[in-house]
């Protein structure tokens, strides 16, 4: 028997997930489903003074689960547990290990809205979940961002190739992709506006994950300033981000 979707957690994603307006009826009612089965199956655990709420969860799931809308199905089995902080997390300056020297300066310690370990939690910050789900004319949506990387390491690696359909399709994304990346590392160095955010020249991972952030925020945009690097995200996320854009723009 298939258990009716909350009206109310319809209502938290419409308020909070701006891309649920641009899709159709069909994708909506399949987004809801693997929303449900997101939050039954993922152990949640809130941080930092962080009551978690049926918000939190499902505005999470949605936003997570809007990228597997037309990939094989698997739920992020590589994703176990979603830890919740209310604000900024500062992650502390990493220790030198027994045996290792350290040959330049250690990162210090700095904030972060979130992070992806490869064989770990995801770990967000409510409000910056809430300001890119909101707001995605700003380009960044920290959920798109760290499930990416997750999607990216479902082949053991974080590389910025996430898994592929067949050599054709890792051939043609190796070259758009590094072609598109060293655009934009020169670009950076060069001090150059870019589209794609600076933070993608970090290097391949966080490239793709900064391009899958614009591919479903700024679609119309990536089409104009990166059209190669929008159809390979078109075609390994097998959704038409621009097309929805239009079409809801249009009825306006």
């Amino acid at each position: 028997m298939e258990i009716p979707f909350p009206p109310d957690w319809e209502d938290m994603i419409r308020r909070n997930m701006s891309h649920y307006c641009m899709m159709n009826d069909v994708e909506r009612k399949h987004l809801k489903e693997l929303i449900q089965v997101f939050i039954a199956e993922k152990s949640w655990e809130g941080c930092g003074g962080l009551e978690l709420t049926d918000e939190i969860r499902v505005t999470i799931s949605a936003q997570a689960c809007l990228l597997l809308l037309n990939l094989p199905n698997d739920i992020y089995e590589n994703v176990e547990t979603i830890i919740v902080y209310p604000s900024d997390v500062i992650v502390p300056e990493r220790k030198l290990g027994f045996f290792e020297t350290a040959l330049e300066p250690l990162d210090p310690e700095y904030p972060v809205s979130g992070q992806a370990f490869k064989q770990g939690p995801v770990i967000l910050v409510w409000d910056a979940v809430l300001q890119g789900g909101r707001h995605a004319e700003y380009g960044f949506n920290v959920v798109y961002h760290e499930f990416a990387h997750k999607l990216d390491m479902q082949d053991g690696a974080a590389d910025g190739t996430p898994c592929l359909r067949d050599r054709a399709e890792y051939r043609d994304w190796s070259k758009t992709c590094s072609r598109e990346y060293l655009r934009l590392l020169k670009d950076v160095e060069k001090g150059k506006r870019t589209f794609l955010d600076e933070y993608g020249a970090t290097d391949e991972a966080e490239f793709f994950a900064v391009a899958t952030e614009h591919f479903f925020n700024q679609p119309i945009q990536m089409i104009e300033f990166a059209p190669e690097l929008y159809r390979v995200m078109k075609e390994y996320y097998r959704q038409d981000t621009a097309m929805r854009a239009r079409k809801y723009f249009c009825k306006e």
